[in-house]
């Protein structure tokens, strides 16, 4: 019933076809199944120690149909011939009209361009190998300063491998490895207690670990945790303030990215519906979606309906241009899909989801950009933060965060909070540096936390609520 073929584990394909038929000859108009393999790894190092190792295995399959707009599915983990053909007929019974006549699946079997190439798989390296470099990892952040009191460091790696065949003729096989380590470090003074994260990634195997600095990396977590224990409140109101490059990424991706996701936009719940073609944007803001690059934290051959991951461009030079689709948005919203169909896993039908999403880079240079603000705040690293997307209403929190002051970086403040709307902000945006950079993260939403890479060079907003926090 499963077997290997070219290293990637699949269902046998007669099994798939009559899937496919079972959905159909019971209702609906369009059949897919999508299978998964994936073996996990995830270790916690607390104390110099490690305090949680776990490792996993999960194979299933997702059964969806769609009758026009109307989706109905469904999963399982009993890959047994009899069980699949039962879980097809409830989701075709469920949209309750049959339409399709001609059962005949032709698969287009196109040989995917593997842009994404590990050099060393997680199944090959042994657990001492990634518990050293967590060590390494926890030893440069606890050693960085006496202020830095606990430090946690996390490694997770996974090899995941899918195959999606529909009754439209795709059938994509695609394997996904990705491996993070992410550092927390905790400073105290006084009674303060700040913390300090930093978790790069990448769509890698071990490989990863000669590409980066750990130490640098888990130096970073402390650093932000060291002096942000040491800052004074930071000043509350209207500001102008310049956000770093990387993570500062972080606010377009929740205030605006998702609010150009179909998921929301064919409901017409997003405030950047049906404005397509219009000025959304300062003119200085060019964005994009691009899940093809090589070795991307978000980035992936074929999404998890099986279509061909590209570049999407959103916004150029501050016009609405596209969105993301997945297969039932494109139905929904008369467009093409654009190869945005994320889930988590199989337990989760896929939808229109962010990969590697950031701003373009502009002309300034990020000092250029500094010297030219007289007064306002420097917000060198976000944090978490909470958005509505149907509003674009956001409110982040700055882990690192400092005052310009006649065109300089002055003194380390604690605990600001950034507060708008993410149609409103991106319109005050008035200068663009040159350093794009990217990091990663975890993105939340109907399809489940799915890897994402949040990224914009370091710009300037003009104007934006800025919550302080008193002593």
């Amino acid at each position: 019933m499963v077997k290997k073929k070219g290293g990637v584990t699949v269902l046998n394909e007669s099994v798939i076809r009559d899937v496919l038929s079972a959905v159909l000859k019971n209702g609906g108009d369009f059949a897919e199944l999508f299978f998964e393999r994936k073996f996990e790894n995830r270790y916690e190092l607390k104390d110099g120690k490690i305090e949680q190792a776990t490792s996993g295995e999960i194979v299933g399959v997702g059964i969806r149909g769609f009758l026009g707009t109307k989706a109905v599915y469904a999963y399982t983990n009993d890959l047994s011939r009899e069980n699949l053909i039962n879980v097809a007929k409830k989701v075709g019974e469920a949209l309750e009209e049959t339409k399709v006549e001609d059962l005949t699946f032709n698969f287009n079997r196109t040989k995917r361009k593997e842009r994404h190439v590990v050099l060393i798989p997680p199944a090959q390296v042994e657990k001492t190998d990634k518990v050293s470099v967590m060590k390494k990892a926890y030893y440069a952040a606890k050693n960085y300063s006496e202020l830095i009191k606990q430090v946690v460091v996390w490694y997770w790696d996974y090899d995941q491998e899918i195959l999606v065949a529909n009754s439209e003729g795709t059938w994509a096989e695609d394997r996904r490895v990705r491996t993070r380590l992410m550092i927390n470090a905790v400073a105290e003074k006084d009674g303060v207690l700040e913390r300090g994260f930093y978790g790069p990634g990448a769509g890698m195997g071990f490989e990863f670990f000669d590409r980066i600095d750990v130490e640098e990396a888990a130096r970073k977590a402390a650093r932000i945790a060291a002096r942000m224990v040491e800052a004074e409140p930071a000043p509350a109101g209207k500001m102008t303030v310049v956000i770093a490059n990387g993570f500062g990424g972080v606010i377009f991706h929740e205030a605006v990215g998702h609010g150009l996701e179909a998921t929301s936009v064919a409901k017409g719940a997003s405030v950047f519906a049906g404005k397509l073609g219009q000025k959304v944007a300062a003119e200085c803001v060019s964005a994009v979606d691009d899940a093809t690059i090589p070795n991307g934290w978000g980035s992936a051959n074929v999404d998890d309906e099986g279509t061909p991951t590209q570049r999407t461009l959103l916004i150029d030079k501050g016009v609405l241009v596209g969105y993301l689709v997945d297969k039932l948005g494109a139905r929904r919203m008369g467009m093409k899909s654009t190869g945005s169909g994320r889930r988590q896993d199989y337990t989760f039908p896929p939808t229109s989801r962010m990969s590697n999403t950031f701003i373009l880079p502009g002309d300034y240079h990020p000092e250029e950009i500094i010297a030219a603000t007289e007064y306002g705040l420097y917000a060198k690293t976000m944090g978490g933060g909470s958005v509505n997307p149907a509003t674009g209403e956001f409110n982040f929190a700055v882990s690192e965060a400092y005052l310009i002051e006649k065109g300089r970086v002055t003194k380390p403040v604690r605990g600001a909070t950034l507060i708008g709307k993410g149609h409103e902000i991106i319109q005050k945006i008035d200068m663009v540096g040159n350093d794009l950079a990217r990091d990663q993260g975890m993105c939340g939403s109907f399809s489940g936390s799915v890897p994402a890479d949040v990224g914009q060079p370091t710009i300037r907003v003009k104007e934006i609520v800025v919550g302080g926090r008193n002593k």
